[in-house]
């Protein structure tokens, strides 16, 4: 690959669109269900589940879950996404916050972080 390629490929990483909203974990085995809103849903359940492959996810209802289930018994799924429009960080962090909080007392759901 030619390292005008790989520029290319990396400029356009940077320039894509991240989703952005509320993610849901799901504990079928145990039943429980925490969810949490993100900047990055594409990044998120690889942060997640190396945090927790490593056992030091800082919820430890949720780490102690994965310990005793393991892997195949936590779901990821992104439920809600906020739209392109363009947002101050601020208006952003207020908006997934309250999209988080409907989405946690819809489902009755845990804190992801804790």
């Amino acid at each position: 690959m030619s390292n005008e390629r790989k520029r290319d490929l990396v400029r356009e990483y940077k320039e894509r669109k991240q989703r952005r909203g509320v993610y849901v974990v799901r504990c079928t085995a145990s039943d429980q269900v925490w969810a949490s809103a993100s900047p990055n849903l594409d990044a998120q359940q690889n942060s997640l589940w190396f945090q927790l492959k490593l056992g030091s996810h800082p919820n430890r209802v949720l780490q102690s879950a994965w310990n005793q289930h393991r892997e195949a018994a936590l779901s990821f799924e992104a439920v809600d996404e906020l739209d392109d429009s363009e947002r101050t960080p601020y208006a952003l962090k207020a908006d997934l916050a309250e999209l988080e909080a409907l989405w946690r007392e819809k489902l009755g759901a845990g804190r992801v972080t804790g």
